[in-house]
């Protein structure tokens, strides 16, 4: 008797996973608990375990394939002391299935010749479901996310007898029906040919770069961005993380700008609450949020992300730089996981390494703002002195740009955040103090 294993809910929100390795191959006896492929989701890679100890006798999905939770990924022998297990395993999964595959030779008609407009979006495993029950998937109504029809609606639509299968459902999905979530609401305009004008290369959009994708397109729809922008001067900050950068060094951390910009952000959000919340526009309330996450920008190979820095309110600045060193590390390494990247209540993102000198950040939705740290310059400072007299220091100054949420905080909010940011960065002994 063959078990069906399939992909498992992988946390909060998350409705389906890049394949992106294979660990085993059909044959292979594995126990439970074993790791036997890794996917992708919501920018994490998460190994996914044996639910059996028995032999693999059937792979449902192919590196680079986009899986639903609940699609069958792979298929595991039946036979000896798993016995019980797999009658565990068959209770769970819907009750409509076993009678599908049961009656399939008698009540599965051949695929319907149905002319369609274009694509339906669905996972790899729901076409290959709908071809053996015989279903169209131009008639399916979707229940999945951006109109993606489901394998459990295969299933469903397989139960309706013949005369009902009308494809009358697709003539009432909307005209964005087939378009990927990170495209904006409306009629999507038809892309030109662009091989009438030389050679092109189609990369498909995947992992981090689709999960980014939708992130943006969902963060820009949904939030209007206003942006708020200011410089301080960081000249003592300089000399003092330059004289202590060697020591934490030696404890295995590393002193940045945005170690420091982490502690300045949590004593502006402890004086200015409306930036350290989401908006609820269902039930029109703010949350403001009682602890201070932030979330941090990682270039990485694949993308960049945003692990997140728990409780740095209740960090010194030694800690922050040593686990924010740490944590940045398996983030490039592709070792963090879903809990290292959800939670965060801020978000800042540092380019100034690469260069540049200012530039304006999406906010993180569900969060309500961001900073961006541009690179750091010297430059001529005008100021009046204590005499009176104008006069020009070169001092080195850090452009800072940050966006923010119209619908709970207002731009004299900006500014009066922004104002904290700038004392605290401005004089490390006022940042210690506000530790």
């Amino acid at each position: 008797m063959a078990r069906s294993f399939r992909l498992p809910d992988l946390g909060e929100g998350i409705h389906e996973a890049e394949i992106i390795e294979i660990l085993v191959s059909v044959g292979d006896a594995v126990e439970e608990g074993d790791s036997i492929l890794v996917a992708e989701t919501d920018k994490a890679a998460v190994e996914i375990p044996s639910p059996f100890t028995a032999e693999i006798t059937g792979i449902e999905v192919e590196v680079g394939q986009i899986v639903n939770t609940g699609d069958v990924i792979m298929v595991f022998s039946g036979e000896g002391e798993e016995e019980t297990q797999a009658e565990e395993v068959e209770k769970e999964a819907p009750p409509e299935k076993a009678e599908v595959e049961e009656k399939e030779p008698e009540k599965a008609p051949p695929p319907a010749a149905v002319e369609r407009e274009g694509p339906v979006p669905a996972s790899p495993a729901t076409r290959r479901l709908a071809r053996e029950l015989g279903v169209d998937l131009g008639g399916v109504p979707p229940t999945g996310d951006a109109g993606r029809v489901t394998s459990q609606d295969v299933r469903a639509f397989a139960e309706r007898p013949e005369g009902e299968r009308e494809p009358a459902a697709r003539e009432e999905r909307p005209p964005t029906e087939g378009v990927p979530d990170f495209i904006p609401a409306g009629r999507v305009p038809t892309l030109p040919d662009f091989k009438r004008w030389g050679d092109v290369e189609r990369i498909p959009l995947r992992s981090v770069r689709r999960a980014t994708a939708r992130q943006m397109a969902l963060a820009w729809s949904q939030v209007p961005h206003v942006n708020h922008q200011d410089e301080v001067d960081i000249t003592e900050l300089e000399r003092f993380r330059k004289k202590h950068k060697a020591e934490i060094e030696e404890m295995g951390g590393k002193l940045t700008p945005t170690v420091f910009a982490m502690k300045a952000v949590v004593a502006a959000l402890k004086k200015h609450p409306r930036f350290n919340a989401s908006i609820d526009p269902e039930s029109e309330e703010i949350i403001l949020k009682k602890y201070y996450h932030i979330g941090v920008a990682v270039d990485t190979d694949r993308g960049l992300l945003v692990p997140v820095i728990r409780d740095v309110d209740q960090k010194n600045i030694t800690q922050l730089s040593m686990e924010l060193y740490e944590l940045a590390q398996r983030t490039r390494d592709g070792e963090a996981t879903l809990e290292d990247l959800q939670g965060g209540t801020f978000s800042i993102t540092n380019i100034g390494v690469l260069g540049g000198t200012a530039f304006f950040p999406i906010i993180n939705f569900p969060e309500v703002a961001i900073l961006g740290m541009a690179r750091a310059k010297w430059k001529p400072v005008v100021h009046q002195n204590e005499a009176g007299e104008f006069v020009t220091e070169t001092r080195f100054v850090l452009p800072l740009m940050m966006a923010f949420d119209h619908r709970v905080v207002d731009g004299a909010d900006a500014a009066r955040f922004m104002n904290v940011v700038k004392e605290a960065l401005q004089n490390p002994a006022n940042l210690l103090l506000m530790m």
